[in-house]
């Protein structure tokens, strides 16, 4: 755990403690004290908000790892500051650095709902689920404020277009007005991650997001409402929360989810630092072991972006880790799963109502 020498620089409620530099920029800022002593001068740090209005707001996915072809995010960033999140070394290209930048400079994206309206009225349109968010949750604490993604959920109903909804707040009980009828038609799946029963451990790798009991109620609120519901157990970091896999399952399992995936931890690109202060900031005792076993996982390297690998690793500790989720998966959700969602019934009103009146 976090030790004493340690805790006078330790920003709480964050996940990264460092910022480090973004290779995209030549020159950077620099705060340095006054007497040239050598220590960090950091501010605490606050949410700062951007606003982007970009010219389209639908991507095409080409990992095959994901499952789905195309994402929305109406956020970039994410103030949740999950500490391994894969998506920091994304907010490099905004200018920004993917360690306490990602978590404290927010991109809103305030027109997402109308070029998502716009996107899908396009008479060459081809029609398929569509991920939000994928890269940073389109449930993050500012989405209270922005309803941004409520926004977009509404043009998706009007269509009767499926969309598959990742997230780990349970912020998204406030849109089951959508989502009921969404679910009725089979235009909905809801994946919820959870990374540890243990809210300490939560606390830690996921400073701003909801808490373990409130991710257990939102799955259960979920399927008791007929949405279906898929709980990510993600990452698997080894001796952090693999010891949890069993436990976890059969809790999602009495929740009511009717799916269970689970991804192992990678550390591409400035994760790894971010990450690897981070553990030697909270598990000094154990940070060697963590790390090399995640090396061993990853083919001897904390980075590991091979399509098919990624995810799941190779070795020893994977082979033990999916063994476990197997054995877990087969006992809790034998019969269970999610059919895919149906696609036949989108419809562009407008021009639905010029066939009828034709």
């Amino acid at each position: 755990m976090q030790n004493d020498d340690n805790a006078i620089n330790y920003f709480k409620g964050r996940g990264a403690q460092v910022k480090p530099q973004n290779h995209f920029r030549k020159l950077e800022y620099a705060q340095e004290h006054i007497e040239a002593i050598d220590e960090e001068l950091f501010s605490d740090p606050k949410t700062e908000i951007f606003f982007e209005h970009p010219k389209k707001i639908i991507n095409k996915v080409i990992s095959p790892d994901i499952g789905l072809d195309y994402s929305m995010n109406p956020y970039q960033g994410c103030e949740h500051g999950c500490v391994y999140c894969y998506a920091r070394n994304t907010h490099t290209y905004w200018g920004f650095n993917a360690g306490l930048d990602f978590e404290t400079k927010i991109i809103v994206k305030p027109d997402a709902h109308l070029l998502l309206e716009k996107e899908i009225s396009k008479p060459n349109y081809k029609v398929k689920p569509i991920m939000l968010s994928g890269n940073t949750d389109c449930y993050q604490p500012l989405e209270r404020k922005f309803e941004i993604t409520r926004k977009m959920l509404m043009v998706l109903l009007k269509f009767k277009h499926p969309v598959g909804i990742i997230t780990k707040n349970s912020l998204i009980l406030r849109d089951l007005d959508i989502l009921i009828p969404m679910a009725e038609m089979n235009l909905i799946s809801v994946s919820i991650s959870i990374t540890s029963l243990r809210e300490k451990t939560r606390r830690m790798l996921e400073p701003r997001t909801a808490s373990v009991n409130k991710r257990l109620e939102t799955v259960k609120v979920l399927s008791q409402n007929g949405i279906p519901v898929n709980v990510n157990v993600a990452p698997i970091i080894p001796s952090i929360n693999s010891d949890e896999i069993p436990a976890i399952i059969k809790k999602v399992a009495d929740a009511g989810a009717k799916s269970v995936m689970y991804t192992m931890v990678r550390l591409n690109g400035d994760v790894a630092i971010i990450f690897e202060d981070w553990i030697r900031k909270n598990f000094p005792d154990r940070a060697d072991k963590v790390l090399n076993q995640i090396k061993e996982i990853h083919g001897g390297t904390l980075n590991d972006s091979r399509f098919g690998k990624r995810m799941r690793g190779e070795g020893n500790t994977a082979d033990a880790i999916e063994q476990l989720f197997s054995v877990s998966k087969k006992k809790y959700f034998a019969g269970r799963k999610i059919e895919p969602l149906d696609c036949s019934l989108f419809v562009v009103p407008g021009l639905q109502k010029q066939m009828e009146l034709f």
